[in-house]
């Protein structure tokens, strides 16, 4: 199947074409001939399965192809403001030469930029939950003349504690929009939302979400402590050809003293954490997609919504809390077909996290209880025994007070 069979539009072709985009990806496929009937759509579908296009493309053709007021028809949320500056590159690409506004809302930027972006005529708008709402209590934003509602990444839009802010934005639409939900998996939550805001929804899962960590080699690490862990990922990236890799970290401060480290041994690293303001994010995503950074420190939420096919490696230097973000973290890499690499570090308190990816991946686990992949970290391979420390101070010890007596 070819775009022309479901795009009737020779603009939105033309752009495709220049792009680069010949045939459409089965979530493509399944997803806009359904989306072009008006009803409502929940979809599974993993980063990386042409999902964004999947939902964009019918809505610029929708707007290409009917007339209506302006400000805005289309609206488009997202968990963080990386996902969101994603959106409107890859909007404006596909959009070319439509006569479409779009515009995006999101934290770490001054109001007043957003007010003058916001007086203008524009079609489309992406947004953050939290930045959305404060301009729609400013009364800056009306969301009466909505047609469509689009929720990407609803998972993790849950995730990040957005349930609330989610419903009270939807609460100010028309009743008559079509809503469409996309997110990687649908749990418990993103169904019972999806059961709140979509009437009668049409469902797809996408297969080629499910099967992409076919492409990607998963390699377990046992570390003892948080020296052993720096020694191994020193030896990794040593041991391995990489191209590009995104190192994953719990905790902003420890993200940033791995880029600090990385770059005092002459890596071209950089860091990516909350702690950085808007200007400082984007120059690091821009470099890292302009491979000036080849190494890339991040928490999750910073590096949700970072697209580069050229990833080659995946590094979880911390395990993620739930399967679904270590799913969402390895298929960073594995992109068009290519193959990826993904090492974790696990410790004894990965116990239960270990076992749960195990049984996604199909690892299997030895009669000792010890997956066939895992091994020893490089470092504790090579250690020798520590010789005993023949300088080591003894032991205080308190001496013992005579009894008291007068």
């Amino acid at each position: 199947m070819s775009f022309k069979e479901i795009i009737d539009n020779t603009k939105i072709l033309h752009n495709l074409e220049k792009l680069g985009y010949e045939t459409p990806t089965p979530i493509q496929v399944q997803a806009i001939p359904q989306i072009l009937k008006g009803g409502d759509l929940r979809a599974s579908a993993q980063t990386g399965t042409g999902k964004t296009a999947a939902f964009l493309l019918p809505a610029l053709l929708h707007l290409a192809n009917t007339k209506g007021r302006r400000g805005p028809r289309v609206i488009i949320l997202v968990p963080t403001r990386e996902l969101a500056i994603q959106l409107a590159a890859e909007t404006a690409k596909l959009g070319r030469s439509l006569d479409l506004v779009a515009i995006t809302l999101y934290g770490g930027v001054p109001y007043s930029l957003q007010h003058r972006q916001l007086s203008k005529p524009y079609d489309i708008l992406i947004a953050t939950p939290g930045r959305l709402i404060d301009h729609i209590e400013q009364k800056r934003v009306h969301l009466n003349n909505i047609e469509m509602f689009i929720l990407d990444e609803a998972d993790r839009m849950l995730d990040m504690g957005f349930i609330g802010p989610v419903e009270t934005i939807a609460s100010k639409m028309p009743e008559s929009r079509q809503t469409l939900m996309f997110s990687a998996t649908f749990g418990k939550n993103v169904r019972k939302l999806s059961n709140t805001l979509l009437r009668d929804p049409f469902e797809i899962v996408s297969e080629q979400g499910e099967t992409r960590s076919e492409l990607i080699e998963q390699n377990f690490y046992r570390t003892d402590s948080l020296e052993d862990k720096h020694r191994c990922l020193e030896q990794l990236l040593e041991e391995n050809s990489i191209d590009q890799a995104i190192i994953f970290s719990a905790t902003k401060f420890q993200t940033q003293k791995i880029a600090d480290k990385l770059r005092d041994r002459g890596l071209l690293a950089g860091a990516l954490h909350g702690d950085m303001n808007q200007r400082q994010r984007t120059r690091t995503i821009d470099q890292f997609r302009a491979n000036k950074i080849r190494i890339l420190v991040a928490t999750d939420v910073a590096a949700r919504g970072i697209d580069v096919l050229s990833i080659s490696h995946v590094i979880n230097f911390d395990l993620p809390n739930n399967l679904d973000d270590y799913i969402h973290r390895i298929g960073r890499t594995g992109r068009a077909g290519n193959k990826g690499i993904a090492f974790s570090f696990f410790s004894k308190k990965d116990y239960q996290m270990r076992k749960e990816i195990e049984r996604f991946s199909g690892l299997k686990v030895a009669s000792d209880g010890e997956s066939e992949q895992e091994q020893a970290s490089p470092s504790l391979r090579h250690r020798p025994k520590r010789p005993p420390n023949r300088f080591r101070k003894p032991a205080f010890r308190r001496a013992k007070r005579p009894p008291f007596t007068r």
